[in-house]
């Protein structure tokens, strides 16, 4: 498993319009039309689609 980094200003506000709470969460990928998260503490992961 990849390990996250830490959303930026951008990330976190695109996690709060989803009902996530930033700090919970690490980024693994950043693509053009999604943002793959990973959970600090309980490993699931989770995709989110931007456009």
């Amino acid at each position: 498993m990849k390990h996250g980094k830490n959303p930026t200003r951008k990330q976190k506000e695109m996690l709060k319009e989803s009902g996530l709470d930033p700090e919970n969460w690490l980024v693994v990928k950043n693509t053009t039309g999604q943002l793959q998260l990973i959970h600090r503490t309980t490993g699931s992961q989770r995709v989110i689609l931007h456009g």
